[in-house]
């Protein structure tokens, strides 16, 4: 629907039979529409160009697909006011054109993200976020040792009041559900293989600490150990995606980072 908004307001987005139309023009048999569902090209404002390194999984003529690393932000916010970003860098690989994220990841949190480049591509990429066509694995690394090993957590997240960054649990909230399987364990922490279902904000952090088990290095919903690991313990590890345009099935994987591979003492690749 956002899609079909910017184009309503574009001049000659949408031509019927060769003439500029508006979404309430009425179609009779054999008429021809044209739709120009490219870019603007016009980047953000708030978005700076900036030369750095881009970890490439994949890409082609509609994707970019990255395997993100921790401490920087996708985008700037009002809290952090920042140049060197996801964005920057994404605006930088493909000449200034707009950044249109498919899934984001938090600051800390490594691993796959995908990227549109276009925004109809972003259109049609949002319409199987969370299907089968579009399914995610992360690899989290907790406090303790969940019990049972496996299950689902269900439980509703909405913003909390006394925090701008900061959310919780709440009746009210959103549904939110998130599967999870313990891997392994040692030292008094659990590998856990995390599957999302929905996609709400710091999701994977708060059911993992509403159930007790906080991941590791979690200073808003855990606590905070440097000694430990400098960042929370998660990383997107596994994707599978059905091309918006051709339908072949992608599937990809990056490897569980150095810092998180320490903690449960194996230095083996145990993404996949």
């Amino acid at each position: 629907m956002s899609l079909l908004k910017s184009l309503k307001w574009r001049d000659s987005a949408i031509l019927l039979n060769g003439a500029p139309a508006t979404v309430a023009a009425v179609l009779r048999s054999g008429d021809v529409v044209t739709v120009d569902v490219s870019d603007s090209n016009v980047l953000s404002e708030h978005i700076t160009p900036v030369d750095i390194p881009l970890d490439i999984l994949y890409e082609d003529e509609d994707l970019l697909i990255l395997n993100k690393s921790a401490g920087i932000a996708v985008h700037s916010a009002a809290l952090t006011e920042e140049t060197t970003t996801v964005a920057g860098a994404v605006a930088h690989h493909l000449g200034g054109a707009p950044f249109h994220p498919v899934n984001r990841l938090d600051r800390g949190v490594t691993g796959i993200m995908v990227v549109a480049k276009s925004g109809y591509i972003h259109h049609r990429c949002m319409a199987i976020l969370h299907t089968d066509d579009f399914r995610r694995e992360y690899r989290g690394i907790c406090l303790g040792v969940p019990s049972p090993a496996a299950g689902t957590i269900d439980l509703p997240i909405a913003r909390d009041p006394e925090s701008v960054l900061k959310r919780r649990i709440d009746p009210g909230g959103l549904p939110a559900c998130t599967a999870y399987e313990t891997l392994r364990t040692a030292g008094g922490l659990s590998l856990l293989r995390l599957r999302p279902f929905t996609g709400r904000t710091h999701q994977l952090r708060l059911h993992c600490a509403a159930v007790g088990h906080p991941l590791a290095g979690d200073w808003l919903y855990g606590a905070e150990d440097p000694s430990l690991i400098a960042r929370p313990a998660l990383h997107s590890c596994e994707l599978w995606l059905r091309h918006p345009l051709s339908g072949e099935l992608l599937h990809l994987t990056a490897p569980l980072p150095e810092d998180m591979r320490v903690l449960v003492k194996d230095r083996t690749t145990i993404c996949i």
